[in-house]
């Protein structure tokens, strides 16, 4: 008989460790420092102390399989048995990390964001010859582990639709992936699904009483081929005589048409997220147990208390059964809010990370028991859930999530009222950038940061502990600046940066330096893999009070008679990789940092600057899923951009770049900033883009040296990519660059690389002349 569901629980909690122990234990591990020994020891520790921890808190519901050593979709792929043969090794370790990260003479899979997140996941390769088989290891020995600590735990595994929708057709299957007649991954969906309910089987032969399978690909736009496939997926999972209860989990949005398929089939729970979607047709969930996410996984603001409960009352009284979750995995939140003692008190009080979120998340669980059927919530509960009254700036009011195109009057008086100057045509700017600027052919340059060393970070952590003065810090800033654009000449790039050493993160030191934000010590979010950020709190209006990056452009053009790029993050950038108050529409916020980066750009030119790169990496990932929402978002985040952009002169040439977030979908933006020169991820992805770019009217550098990898390409690599980017680009328009920055490299690695990059740019210039 299934057991019911736990009144309280999450989907999903941080995993690299509160001082990011995972993350410098992977390294260690793959510098050779440390054997797999130590890295399993950490993990186990980590994972346990999670599970102690969630107990502690009173969690009723742990889950368990939600580490990884790099990412659940790649981990999906393991246990599917999904590992292309290029990446099959003797230690399937060392083949997990070369389909994560690459190995000798193999480039590592394909990466993308996460959904509307900052997260990466690795896209997994699916071909119709893609032999399946179990590998039932990881999720078992997480079930073990805890039980071994007196623990039951709920696996949690990506769902078999979202897997495949979120895959690619591996290289040299037949046809066009998505054509009528093309090969699409969701094709083999029968024998994933066979290989689900052989996991099932033994997952209940281990005693195991519920399943989480993560389906968030459902809350976007589905067509009803891909309806039918869920229909089908849990119809026949929810059959099985022999399988574990299931909950089937939804992030980021409304079910929407998926809802009452998913009500239709067997499982026994659904997870809604009731942050950025709503209850609407939650009345076709009665008799199965509604997972409630009312407290929220994507921000750090506390939860307003009596919202939540008078939304979990309503689900209850129109579905029954309800449980209390947060909305999302919690891997998208820092760890403890109240290790931020520097932060402001007021302020403070205003947050919640994932341990105060769980904590939420049981408290109301309580409240909704202690309530009868029918009845108003109890306003006599602890504080710590109350609204933020004492927002500085602000005052509590719906969700930036829900507060997307189309919410604001306000704005609309304040903002689309102003007039976006225009700059001159490309061929005008173009013209006049080629007279000021006189670079060759197939110019070399770089995305911005050069490698963060020890001692940087060092220096950079005694500064802020007051161990060294800001004068011995800026003395070691300005020898590393030379030292980087003494590199660059030396590898005879033509375009220079100066490698960015004076900054932590490409988000955080503007936050440093700009009015309305605060930035924490603690607030690590895991990127990929090893990869985190900590994402600054957006709490206030935004102002800009002085000039944050003329200084270092400056000194670093004094040093060279070439070119040396102005370095700025873009508004949506900032925006989406913060976490943002909830008090305005966020198209007002972007708005306002629009502001301060135009203010940038102008400064920079004054100080002599004539190319400015202002990246929008984001400018996809912070796309509403639904299709209905998109051009309006796409309209007001384009029309930010060029307000931040287009106060330069037609001498100066605005550079911008995107990564890692199928920029293919939104060309027609992407054309739209009117950027004279994008950048855009391509090696690792090997060209995939350039298909759909086609006639790209203005400057563009397809990358050519994946910086996510340890790999160094080789000449006649970067050369292969570089002809198959000219037989779409004009040579007179293409520029040669890396996917991104390199700050995660070592300076071996990367000047190995720019040799060659240099290298093959020079071959291909001779050919062109």
């Amino acid at each position: 008989m299934t057991s019911s569901f736990p009144a309280s629980t999450v989907p999903g909690y941080p995993r690299i460790g509160p001082d990011r122990e995972l993350k410098r234990a992977l390294e260690s591990y793959w510098e050779g420092r440390t054997g797999r020994e130590e890295l399993e020891a950490t993990a186990r520790r980590l994972r346990e102390d999670t599970w102690r921890r969630l107990t502690a808190l009173g969690l009723e519901g742990l889950p368990s399989n939600t580490f990884s050593y790099y990412d659940q979709v790649l981990d999906t792929a393991v246990l599917l048995g999904a590992v292309p043969e290029r990446y099959r090794r003797d230690d399937d370790l060392a083949t997990y990390f070369a389909m994560a990260r690459g190995a000798e003479g193999v480039a590592p899979l394909r990466m993308t964001k996460w959904f509307d997140t900052n997260y990466h996941y690795i896209v997994p390769e699916i071909g119709p010859d893609t032999v399946f088989s179990l590998d039932a290891a990881k999720p078992l020995a997480e079930v073990r582990e805890a039980r071994a600590l007196g623990l039951e735990t709920r696996p949690v595994l990506v769902g078999p639709v979202t897997f495949l929708l979120l895959a690619q057709a591996a290289p040299n299957s037949p046809g066009s992936a998505g054509s009528p007649e093309g090969f699409v991954p969701l094709d083999r969906l029968d024998d994933v699904v066979e290989v689900y309910a052989r996991l099932l089987a033994e997952l209940a032969a281990e005693g195991v009483g519920w399943v989480q399978l993560d389906e968030p690909a459902l809350v976007a736009d589905r067509t009803p081929a891909e309806l039918a496939a869920v229909e089908t997926a849990y119809g026949r999972l929810g059959r099985l005589e022999n399988r574990p209860a299931l909950l089937v989990a939804s992030f980021f949005g409304d079910l929407g048409e998926a809802l009452p398929v998913l009500a239709g089939t067997p499982v026994e729970a659904v997870a809604l997220d009731l942050v950025r979607g709503t209850a609407h047709g939650v009345d076709a969930l009665a008799g199965k147990t509604v997972v409630a996410g009312v407290v929220s996984g994507r921000d750090v603001w506390r939860t307003d208390r009596e919202r939540a409960l008078a939304t979990l009352l309503a689900v209850r009284e129109r579905a029954g059964r309800v449980a209390v979750s947060t909305s999302c995995s919690l891997l998208h939140v820092p760890y403890d809010v109240e290790r931020e003692t520097g932060l402001d008190p007021v302020l403070r009080r205003r947050l919640a990370f994932a341990e105060q979120k769980v904590a939420e998340v049981v408290e109301l669980a309580h409240l909704l028991a202690a309530t009868p059927d029918g009845r108003p919530p109890r306003n006599d509960a602890p504080d710590r859930l109350q609204p933020r009254h004492d927002a500085p700036g602000g005052h509590p009011a719906q969700s930036c999530a829900a507060s997307g195109p189309g919410h604001s009057a306000a704005h609309d008086r304040s903002h689309t009222s102003r007039a976006v100057e225009g700059r001159a045509p490309y061929a005008v700017r173009a013209a006049a950038q080629a007279e000021h600027l006189k670079l060759p052919l197939l110019p070399v340059t770089t995305i911005g940061s050069f490698p963060q060393t020890g001692e940087l970070r060092r220096a950079r952590a005694a500064l802020a502990t007051g161990e060294i003065g800001e004068v011995a810090y800026e003395s070691m800033v300005r020898a590393e600046i030379e030292r980087v654009i003494a590199l660059q000449e030396r590898l005879g790039l033509d375009v220079l940066v100066h490698g960015e050493p004076e900054r932590n993160d490409m988000v955080q030191y503007f936050a440093e330096h700009l009015d309305g934000f605060a930035v924490t010590r603690h607030g690590w979010v895991q990127s990929y893999g090893s990869r985190c950020t900590r994402p600054p709190i957006l709490h206030g209006d935004v102002r800009r009070p002085e000039p944050v990056t003329v200084r270092w452009a400056r000194y670093a053009q004094s040093l060279t008679s070439k070119p040396v790029k102005g370095m700025l993050t873009g508004p949506v950038t900032i925006v989406a990789w913060s976490f943002v108050r909830d008090d305005l529409p966020l198209r007002e916020v972007v708005h306002q940092v629009a502001d301060a980066v135009r203010e940038e750009v102008g400064d920079l030119e004054e100080a002599g600057i004539r190319v400015i790169q202002v990246d929008e990496p984001a400018l996809r990932e912070l796309m509403p899923l639904r299709r209905a929402e998109q051009a309006a978002y796409l309209e007001w985040a384009v029309a930010a951009y060029r307000w931040a952009t287009s106060g330069a002169s037609e001498h100066t040439q605005i550079h911008t770049h995107l990564c890692y977030s199928d920029a293919d979908q939104i060309l027609a933006a992407i054309d739209a900033l009117d950027a004279d020169v994008t950048s855009i991820e391509s090696a690792r992805s090997r060209g995939r883009l350039l298909g759909a770019v086609g006639a790209f009217p203005r400057g563009l550098g397809p990358g050519v040296y994946d910086i996510h990898s340890p790999r160094v390409p080789g000449v006649d690599e970067v050369e292969h990519l570089l002809t198959g980017a000219l037989r779409t680009v004009p040579a007179e328009r293409l520029w040669v660059n890396p996917d991104c920055g390199l700050k995660t490299r070592s300076y071996e690695q990367v000047e190995a690389a720019l040799a060659n990059v240099v290298e093959a740019a020079a071959r291909l210039r001779e050919r062109q002349a």
